[in-house]
């Protein structure tokens, strides 16, 4: 008997964890319990112990992603003292860091879920929307704490730019997806900071003393 057979949450931690893979690696359509079960080494009957159906550990599996982004996110803003539009820079830097992984395609769950199951699954398709939300809040809050520093020129809605930044981010990792060229997500998220940085007055030199 091996430890996750006598650790329920590493039993569907790993589940989870399975479902994880096999969706990056071929999509959510395509994955079926059998393969879940076979890829995290566990039996059927494990698996609905902790999960009734495929969609629950879809929705599982959303929420699982959504979280680790954002842990792995809040390193940008871990140090109080740097400005909001220098941690919004650290943001755009973890996300091109996330192309540089070796043998690791930039890709997102939460994206490939958004497109293939909008319209078949409303339950994951709404968690989905709650996760590119929750992302679109946090660039949200730092543009709005960047406006109270630094003159915004011109006037800008900053959720609407946050949503804009998640577009250019989403829609890059498909487009790279495609061409198999992460250098493409890179570049975008250059002109994305670039784009950020012209919504806002340069900062006043301070004067020498």
């Amino acid at each position: 008997m091996n430890k996750t057979s006598r650790n329920p949450n590493a039993t569907r931690e790993r589940l989870i964890q399975a479902a994880i893979a096999l969706i990056l690696r071929q999509g959510f359509s395509a994955t079926s319990v059998e393969a879940i079960c076979s890829e995290a080494g566990v039996t059927k009957g494990s698996f609905f112990h902790h999960f009734k159906t495929k969609d629950e550990i879809g929705l599982a599996a959303v929420n699982a992603w959504s979280e680790m982004g954002t842990a792995l996110y809040a390193e940008a803003w871990r140090e109080a003292t740097t400005s909001p539009l220098d941690q919004l820079h650290a943001m755009l830097d973890i996300m091109a860091g996330f192309t540089q992984r070796p043998d690791e395609p930039c890709i997102c769950v939460v994206g490939m879920m958004s497109q293939e199951v909008a319209l078949t699954h409303p339950e994951i398709s709404q968690q989905c929307s709650a996760a590119l939300a929750t992302w679109t809040g946090q660039v949200t809050r730092l543009l709005d704490a960047a406006k109270q520093q630094q003159v915004p020129s011109p006037r800008f809605d900053s959720e609407s730019v946050a949503w804009f930044l998640n577009s250019i981010w989403q829609g890059s990792m498909l487009i790279a997806k495609t061409q198999s060229n992460p250098d493409l997500i890179r570049a975008n998220l250059r002109h994305a900071r670039a784009y950020v940085d012209s919504l806002f007055e340069p900062m006043p030199t301070p004067l020498n003393s």
